[in-house]
């Protein structure tokens, strides 16, 4: 079957799930993206794979969104279905929803939509007559279901390239240590301020190492006693390639974000064989750890749930072992190739 997907840009962990819908034999994929990069994003440019191409257009921003307008879009008339995975106040996005694929076999590809409002409301009121929605996780499927109760929803997950972490050699650890492990950007929303809370009541044999955009991250550790940002490492950006190392160093994984439709660090650090402390607002969460079993699920926005979860590593040498065992075994299910079967089962479904 042909199948177009309309995306925003070419994130790095997207274009492993696209390359593995690509090899499928029973699908030709043509990618479009709206965007070569967001303004903001360090992620290093690489070169397109020959299903992939940028559409001519532009953005202007309102708000923290940034609204997008191209042309040159994909014929609906040369494609058997067409995705699109971009946010519902892209004008490309609504363009395409409301008047190009009216009468064509159309899916959407997204996370959790955010609380319901009047805005929401309107804008994803083409997903109503969409032929299928691509929930990425469970959390977001339940939600769709919800929404939209007349179309069909699948669960399809991120799936992202897991072999770097898996290989990554794990260098010696400071005997009697733990080292807690976050990576995103320093910013409320991903609960950092939480983190860094709840890892000062801590004992002193904990560590905590920070990778990603520094942002807002001097200003919450000007407010830590001494003692405390001593044992708090930032080893800034890294680029995807760099991750696997870092994660190598850690014992635990920790996302205590206040919202995160997704998640793929999450990902990484199964792969990583990490057991994963987040929060039930994070939508990997509900698809990756296993409460007990390869992690902790804290209540977002607790900050004594989250150092209670993360205390439990301090006080049994045994536990990060026992549970990162289990991430990096369920890692097994979380290939680019099984998120392509996935998808090839949905579009088999609403083409058929």
């Amino acid at each position: 079957m042909k199948v177009a997907l309309v995306s925003v840009l070419p994130s790095p962990y997207q274009r492993d799930l696209f390359a593995a819908i690509a090899a499928l034999p029973e699908v030709k994929l043509s990618v479009f993206y709206m965007e070569h990069a967001a303004p903001d994003s360090p992620w290093p440019q690489k070169p397109l794979a020959s299903y992939e191409r940028y559409l001519p257009g532009f953005w202007f921003g309102l708000g923290k969104a940034r609204i997008h307008c191209n042309w040159q879009l994909p014929s609906p008339a040369d494609y058997d279905i067409t995705i699109i995975n971009t946010l519902t106040v892209s004008l490309t996005g609504q363009w395409l929803m409301r008047a190009r694929l009216r009468r064509k076999k159309w899916m959407f590809f997204g996370e959790k939509l955010g609380p319901r409002s009047r805005k929401q409301d309107i804008l994803t009121a083409p997903l109503h007559r969409a032929s299928g929605i691509a929930a990425i996780g469970s959390w977001a499927e339940r939600d769709y279901r919800a929404r939209f109760p007349r179309v069909p929803v699948f669960n399809i997950p991120y799936h992202c390239d897991l072999q770097p972490f898996l290989d990554a050699p794990r260098p010696a650890r400071q005997p009697g240590t733990v080292t807690f492990f976050f990576c995103g950007q320093m910013i409320a929303r991903k609960g950092l301020d939480l983190l860094l809370a709840a890892f000062a009541q801590l004992p002193d044999h904990a560590r905590l190492l920070l990778v990603g955009r520094e942002a807002e991250l001097p200003a919450l550790l000007a407010a830590l006693p001494e003692s405390v940002r001593a044992r708090v490492k930032y080893a800034g950006f890294q680029a995807p390639d760099a991750l696997p190392q870092y994660f190598a160093q850690a014992d635990v994984f920790v996302l205590p974000s206040r919202y995160d439709g997704w998640g793929v660090v999450v990902n990484q650090a199964l792969g990583a064989g990490l057991p994963i402390i987040c929060s039930d607002q994070v939508g990997a969460g509900h698809d990756l750890v296993l409460d007990g079993e390869n992690g902790a699920i804290f209540r977002a926005g607790d900050t004594a749930s989250l150092a209670e979860k993360m205390r439990r590593f301090t006080q049994d040498e045994t536990l990060a072992t026992r549970q990162g065992a289990a991430s990096r075994a369920r890692a097994a299910d979380w290939t680019p190739a099984r998120g392509a079967e996935r998808w090839l089962a949905a579009l088999q479904a609403i083409t058929a």
